[in-house]
């Protein structure tokens, strides 16, 4: 469990959320040193005194960036690629879901990488890229990591899942509740 006041999924993304911001604030030490930020920020984000940034901040992020895969870093073969994937079914109308269409959920990534992820969610993808590494969620890019939260939040919320704990049922709260929904989406 990432902290104890993290009890549901909503919960969860506002603390992954809140450490992305961390991390733009005081560089990637602020896991550590910056806890108490951290923690003010998600409660704020939590009762609604802070909001996130709209998500068109995210997609002019990703304008300016360099066109390359967000995953390796190759700048050749690059497609779009859907961050939560299309194949998302959680009602039906998930097949024409802006959210889930859109450039909001989009980034560039290498044919290799697009492939390999598949029908994944980001956390479990890059749990498999990094299989060794126990905080494998920190090596997510900011950007993917944000567009991805704003994202999946929505997914949650149509799936009335936001305030459940433990969705994947194995036994504790962690990034992988939050990607449970797509694995349980596709063979719902």
């Amino acid at each position: 469990m990432p902290d104890s006041d993290v009890r549901t999924i909503r919960d969860l993304i506002y603390y992954q959320y809140a450490k992305i911001i961390a991390r733009s604030v005081f560089g990637e030490s602020s896991k550590k040193t910056d806890y108490g930020f951290i923690k003010a920020t998600f409660r704020d984000l939590k009762s609604g005194a802070k909001q996130w940034s709209e998500i068109t901040r995210e997609d002019k992020q990703f304008i300016q960036s360099e066109k390359a895969c967000i995953y390796c870093g190759s700048t050749d073969d690059l497609q779009w690629e859907h961050i939560v994937p299309r194949s998302i079914r959680i009602k039906d109308t998930c097949v024409s879901c802006e959210r889930i269409l859109g450039i909001h959920n989009q980034i560039w990534a290498c044919k290799q990488c697009n492939l390999k992820k598949r029908t994944q969610g980001l956390y479990s993808f890059f749990k498999e890229l990094y299989p060794n590494d126990r905080k494998y969620y920190d090596r997510i890019p900011s950007l993917l990591e944000k567009k991805y939260l704003k994202t999946i939040f929505y997914c949650h919320e149509c799936s009335n899942t936001l305030d459940s704990f433990d969705i994947n049922l194995d036994g504790e709260i962690s990034v992988l509740d939050i990607d449970f929904i797509i694995r349980r989406a596709a063979f719902a």
